[in-house]
This record gives structure tokens, sequence and C-alpha cells, in this order.
């Protein structure tokens, strides 16, 4: 059998494309953790048709001594699984060595949710007389009332809004699309900004992105973690904070005021019910905090 090369991975990634429609993100990540296990293997003087279970233990042992994360891991072997799975299918191995391997245990940590006063406050945090915080305020705004992941949001474009129907067209993963509410405040505050702020941001550049960078270009996560960061701080929010802390308060505050699950996982875009129902157990802890702090007897 011929050894496999580098660019194997690449075309395992092509396929996967075509067949799941998996997400640039998800694909790097994957990207990633493949070229590493292939770095390790070539300094161990093997290549990756070597890889049988025992090796594949011996890199989780390595990763485990090098401090990676449980959910890191897990999420290499699941690539890992995928690559072989790909790699006999094409012929170019004749047993797939991750059979016989399990999937680190993991717990289901509870998603920060920020209370309603911080994201209010943190909402009122821009500074909406300039063009770059009317476009900030606009984008929390939207952000909160779709519950909408970072990437979804950054890549909104013209033509997914509707603003007479109040409601915006996204791809999620796996590119199902969904249509969501937008809702009052947020129509407003989207409004003024395609009103007053958007063509100041793009001057002469043409473009169909809602929420365009300084450059007039479509903003990194990166960009819009690091703005989410400095409204954080000017509204006086000490928890830890990033764009999809959000999306967490979004799902947490409509279950809080009476939001059946199915609604919030077709809002959320989930496509299993069990990714959603973690939220319940935050609602819960907040109705239980609230019971003990304002019932007589709590």
């Amino acid at each position: 059998m011929p050894a496999l090369d580098a660019p194997v991975i690449d075309r395992f990634l092509d396929a996967l494309w075509l067949q799941k429609g998996l997400s640039d993100n998800t694909r790097d990540a994957y990207r990633s953790d493949l070229a590493l296990f292939n770095g390790w293997l070539a300094e161990r003087d093997m290549k990756l048709e070597d890889a049988g279970r025992a090796i594949i233990l011996d890199h989780l042992a390595w990763r485990q001594a090098g401090g990676y994360k449980a959910r890191s891991t897990a999420r290499f072997l699941s690539g890992l699984r995928s690559f072989y799975r790909f790699l006999l299918s094409e012929g170019l191995i004749d047993v797939d060595p991750t059979l016989q391997v399990d999937l680190p245990r993991l717990g289901r940590p509870l998603p920060k949710a920020l209370s309603e006063a911080d994201v209010e406050a943190l909402l009122a945090a821009p500074d909406i007389g300039d063009p770059l915080g009317l476009r900030d305020r606009a984008m929390l705004e939207v952000l909160y009332a779709c519950g909408l992941r970072v990437t979804e949001l950054i890549s909104l474009s013209l033509d997914q809004i509707n603003l007479r129907q109040g409601v915006l067209r996204t791809l999620g993963k796996g590119n199902k699309e969904r249509l969501v509410p937008l809702g009052e405040e947020a129509l407003h505050w989207l409004e003024r900004y395609l009103r007053q702020a958007r063509c100041l941001m793009l001057g002469d550049k043409p473009s169909d992105v809602v929420f365009p960078s300084q450059r007039g270009t479509q903003m990194t996560r990166q960009t819009f973690w690091h703005r989410i960061k400095l409204h954080a701080s000017v509204a006086g929010i000490s928890v830890a904070i990033s764009p999809h802390t959000l999306r967490h308060a979004f799902a947490t505050h409509l279950l809080n005021h009476g939001a059946d699950l199915r609604t919030v996982q077709m809002l959320l875009g989930h496509s299993d019910l069990s990714t959603t129902q973690i939220y319940t157990h935050v609602a819960r802890a907040r109705l239980q905090e609230l019971h003990a702090r304002h019932h007589p007897r709590g």
C-alpha cells in the first residue's frame, strides 16, 4: 500500500466540506489537529498509515501531559475518526485504528449567562454619537435579540435582513437556514445604524456586509471580541465575557420568561434538543436564586 503524504489531509477536508458542509472554523480546527498529529508521528519516524490503537493512545497521553483540555482532545478524536474512515473508504488503509479508542468523558459546563441588568448595561455602553459606537450598539442589539453565533453576525449581508417584516435569515452550522425575529429594539437600532452610520464607515467602498470594519471589510471574530471586552469594561461588568455570552443570555432569558425549549432550539439553530437542554439548568438556577432572594421563606 502506498505511503500517505500530507496532502491527503487536504483531500479529506475537501471531502468533508462536500459531504457535511462544515464551517471553515471547524475544518481549520481539524486541519490543525491532524497536522499536529502528523508532525508528532514524523518526530517518531512514523507516518499516518503507521498509527494503530497503541500509537493513538500514546498521542492522547502526550496531549494530556501537555495540558490539552478534554474538549480539545474530544474534537481531535472526532476529526481523527472521520479522517481514518475517509482513508478506509478510499482504500488507503486496511483497518481503522480509531475503532477501539474511546472519546474522553466530558462534563457539561453550564454556559456563563449575564443577568438582564448586565445585558442592559452592556447594550448602553457604546458611544452612539460616534459611527463606530452606533455600529457596535446595533451589533450588540441584534446579537442579543436573535441569539446569533458570532460568525453569523459578522457575515450578515443586507439581503439577509427584511426590515419590513422585522426578521433576518441566517445560515448556521451545516448551512442550515433559519429565520429569526429581530424585535422592536434591535430593529430600531439596526435601522438607525443603517441610516446614519454605515455609509460613513464604508465611504466609497461597495459592500453588502451589514456591519463592516473600520476598513470597510468584513469584521473578524477577534475584532468583535475585543469590541465586546471594551464595552463590558465601560459597563462595569467584571465577569469574563465573550460574544457567545450574549447568545447564552438570549437563550437563558427566553426560558426565564416562559419560552418553551423547542422554540429556543429553533431560534438557536440547534439540530439536537439535548444541546438546548443545558440552558434549562441555567434558567432553573436563576429561578432558585430569585426565589431565595425575594420569597419571605426563601
